[in-house]
């Protein structure tokens, strides 16, 4: 039985060089030289899925930084395909990001009944509640927290604003999301 497989190419070759050539030294000129020769499929990939130049351009320094922290993460074969691969997942990750971002609103992001009631008194005790728990937010969480769901920033502004990676970012949203529910919810009891 014989089986097909894809003739190697010289190009295959040469990013396999340069790879182990990371691999060994962890120079960032060397991944750099890399995916240099693919900025514009990973560009086309923004473009085709973000719809936006300038969101595709941001993509694709993005990427950049994941692609290198995931480089060591994985058995890379073909670069050009794991590479087409990781940039159309971070491009639906943002699609899905915006997607929350523009339906989330405040009182859903909190799920805190009281909150929800028309009522003033019960409106402005979940607000002196929301406040307190904010204050027992570390800085990072707290600062996150506020410039996505009350400044209704975008993960990208709010790691622009911040200084922070995006993933930082994320992590402090999703950590100070789950802490404030934690600390609202021993408050109601």
């Amino acid at each position: 039985m014989k089986f097909f497989t894809r003739p190697i190419k010289p190009e295959d070759t040469a990013d396999e060089a340069l790879l182990n050539s990371y691999h060994k030294n962890r120079d960032l000129a060397v991944l750099g030289k890399l995916y240099e020769k693919y900025m514009p499929l990973v560009y086309g990939v923004g473009l085709k899925y973000l719809k936006d130049e300038e969101a595709a351009q941001d993509a694709v320094m993005a990427i950049f930084e994941e692609l290198a922290q995931k480089v060591h993460q994985h058995e890379i074969k073909q670069f050009r395909s794991w590479l087409y691969v990781l940039s159309r997942n971070y491009c639906l990750m943002q699609l899905r990001a915006g997607k929350k971002m523009e339906t989330v609103t405040l009182d859903e992001f909190m799920e805190f009944t009281p909150v929800l009631h028309p009522d003033t008194e019960n409106r402005e005790e979940a607000m002196q509640a929301l406040e307190r728990c904010m204050d027992k937010l570390t800085s990072a969480q707290k600062e996150s927290v506020k410039l996505f769901y009350l400044d209704e920033k975008c993960y990208k502004e709010v790691a622009d604003i911040t200084g922070f990676t995006m993933n930082e970012v994320k992590s402090y949203i999703q950590n100070g999301k789950r802490n404030l529910k934690i600390c609202l919810e021993k408050n109601s009891e």
